[in-house]
């Protein structure tokens, strides 16, 4: 298992207090909260902030009962220009409002300045096999159309570590599946979140079993 970058050690009380960040559907937050309901995984989502007003009222509809959360990009926009601080900084005072252990960021689309305190502490997936295929406007449809484009045979998602850039931080765990000769986007990303919903929850048990990181 690769180094979590420079964090605070994930909690060791149970059930985990789970937050999601989400832009779009909710559908990756929906899969989570079947598995922690199912005892597939020891923890709880206690918050999802989302990013958009769509977003929030899909959370909703999906998972009812689950504190949502919007804390709007448009919002933290003046005279066109993105403040990144603000924005970070909103989001995860609402995180630790919610006492929150771990983050996973469900199909979010913005980018966010981590700090200190939750460094190690947040997880991304990535409907590719990482390295190939990141980084900024690779999300989504685009990632599937990528793909395709290239004629790679197999495609998957990763699991990773979320740091200041886009899909860089150290990689936990993939799960890869075949692209077929008459793939669209649409029906690759179908097989691509099939593994999803295995690896996300596989991911955060095994930082749930792994010891304490030794402090530096």
């Amino acid at each position: 298992m690769p180094t979590r970058p420079e964090l605070s050690p994930l909690p060791t009380r149970r059930p985990l207090r789970v937050a999601a960040l989400v832009s779009g559907g909710g559908t990756t937050v929906k899969n989570l909260a079947e598995v922690i309901a199912a005892g597939g995984l020891d923890a709880e989502i206690v918050a999802v902030v989302c990013s958009n007003d769509k977003a929030r009222e899909q959370v909703s509809q999906k998972v009812p009962g689950i504190p949502t959360h919007l804390v709007s990009r448009k919002d933290h926009t003046h005279d066109g220009e993105f403040d990144i601080a603000a924005f970070s900084q909103r989001i995860f005072d609402d995180l630790r409002a919610a006492d929150t252990d771990l983050v996973v960021l469900a199909g979010f689309l913005s980018k966010l300045r981590i700090p200190d305190d939750f460094a190690g502490r947040v997880l991304n997936i990535h409907p590719a096999l990482l390295p190939a295929y990141g980084g900024q406007g690779m999300h989504g449809r685009h990632v599937h159309a990528a793909v395709i484009a290239a004629g790679e045979s197999r495609s998957g998602c990763t699991v990773h570590y979320a740091d200041q850039s886009y899909d860089t931080g150290p990689i936990i765990l993939q799960k890869s599946c075949d692209v077929l000769p008459d793939d669209t986007p649409e029906t690759l990303a179908a097989r691509v979140f099939e593994q999803e919903k295995r690896a996300y929850p596989e991911a955060i048990r095994r930082l749930m079993q792994a010891p304490p990181p030794s402090s530096r």
